[in-house]
């Protein structure tokens, strides 16, 4: 258990309606115990963290990732979401646990260092023979201490079954449900301060079978874990579910049982107002990720109309392949940006954005009164970000310093009070070794594979 810190003289941005200049955030035991304007109050034997120049916010949780991603950066620039994955497959059936956790280490090192204190990764590619790759990558996170849900995916439609995948890289549907409950079962902890949750995350309408679907979401609901999956992220999705279920992507999930409060869908790019109005209404929330969808040119999510609806919406980087090296603060930005593109400079503010980074992203994978927010009880995941330094110091609002320009540095990052990153720099893995383990995940998959 982390001992108490105090963080004192910064900018307090609660997420939760108040804000304090000058303010002051306590952690003990984990959790935060104290925040308000002006000194803390005392605490014995506490370590105290100068918080002047500094903007204190909730860690950022990321809704949407595939870490494994992170060895094939850079491939196919130029291809449809369809394309890349196609590319990209013949790579990826190569992935083995030494991999996955290489990247995992890389990856979540990344994120840590933009502030990202939990990262929700959905990973799908299970090649048999390849070692446990679950648990390799549940071991990964541990070594740089940020929370990880582990969104276990699962393809079971493969190219001789009309699918797009080949069929070397899917299982079966009895070994994907097997596969997912036994992730369950040996690494979900639904404790408050958990620091792995695992969900059940079939891929896609295009690389899943209708059984996969309606059996995963059984599995989920028997095992009391949430249920996440690709929807709505292209044209080309929307063509292929009206040409083979005669409806759309939201439809199809809809009468398949996937829509609802635990269900949460990444992408969500092409909705119908009367579908947003059905997301909000069945509680399903939306896994937002702006740089990726701009990448692959799948088109700009209507975040706007979905949270005017209510619809829970958080923030994710996506796969590293599909967003190279975007930092989830970046995409609290690209988010802004997307958003005032469509709708105007009222479209999403900068506060808006960052609630959709913190307390948007803790709704999403049914968190919140755990994460997200700077209040008493919640669980001590806070970010600190300096904001006095060249540039930054020129913009009086801390928070339009921190979303609307680079990201500034981070001073401190704390999971559950305990120091991830300290002045930009990881105390947990060292940097050095998380870049080594990321090229050398590269070289395993793309350099072999293209021998």
């Amino acid at each position: 258990m982390s001992g108490a810190v105090v963080v004192e003289g910064a900018h307090v941005v609660t997420v939760s309606g108040t804000e304090h200049p000058g303010g002051h955030v306590v952690a003990e035991g984990g959790r935060i115990t104290a925040v308000g304007p002006g000194p803390a109050p005392y605490v014995p034997g506490a370590e105290h963290v100068d918080g002047r120049g500094c903007l204190a916010t909730p860690g950022l949780v990321n809704t949407h990732h595939h870490l494994y991603q992170w060895a094939t950066q850079g491939l196919f620039a130029d291809g449809t979401l369809f394309e890349w994955l196609v590319g990209s497959y013949r790579i990826w059936h190569r992935l083995d646990a030494q991999v996955v956790a290489d990247t995992t280490a890389a990856g979540l090192a990344h994120l840590a260092l933009s502030g990202c204190t939990t990262a929700s990764d959905h990973h799908y590619i299970f090649p048999a023979g390849r070692g446990d790759i679950v648990a390799a990558e549940v071991a990964a996170a541990g070594e740089v201490g940020l929370r990880l849900d582990l969104a276990r995916g699962s393809m079971d439609r493969g190219q001789s079954a009309g699918g797009l995948p080949p069929d070397e890289v899917v299982e079966t549907l009895q070994g994907a449900l097997e596969g997912t409950g036994a992730a369950i079962d040996a690494h979900h902890d639904p404790a408050p301060e958990s620091m792995v949750r695992v969900a059940v995350a079939p891929c896609s309408p295009f690389s899943v079978s209708r059984d996969l679907m309606v059996e995963s979401a059984a599995l989920a609901r028997a095992k009391g874990v949430r249920l996440h999956t690709h929807l709505a992220e292209t044209l080309d999705e929307q063509e292929q579910c009206r040409d083979e279920f005669g409806c759309s992507p939201v439809e199809y999930a809809e009468r398949l049982g996937w829509l609802g409060p635990d269900v949460w869908l990444a992408h969500g790019v092409h909705l119908s107002d009367a579908e947003i109005a059905r997301i909000a209404a069945t509680g399903t929330g939306v896994a937002h990720c702006p740089s990726s969808n701009a990448r692959l040119g799948a088109g700009i999510c209507r975040t706007t109309e979905l949270l005017e609806a209510g619809v829970p919406v958080g923030l994710g980087v996506d796969g590293p392949a599909s967003s190279e090296l975007t930092p989830l603060a970046g995409e609290m930005r690209q988010a802004l940006l997307m958003a005032r593109a469509r709708r105007g400079p009222r479209a999403l503010s900068a506060r808006g954005a960052l609630e959709m980074a913190t307390l948007g992203g803790a709704r999403v994978l049914g968190r919140d009164g755990e994460l997200g927010a700077l209040t008493v009880g919640r669980l001590a995941d806070i970010a600190l970000w300096r904001v006095d330094g060249f540039g930054h110091d020129v913009i009086d609002d801390p928070v339009v310093a921190l979303v609307f320009g680079p990201t500034p540095p981070l001073e401190r990052l704390m999971v559950g009070g305990r120091t991830v990153v300290d002045r930009g720099s990881l105390t947990t893995l060292a940097a050095g070794e998380a870049v080594a383990r990321g090229r050398a995940a590269h070289r395993s998959l793309v350099k072999e594979a293209r021998l």
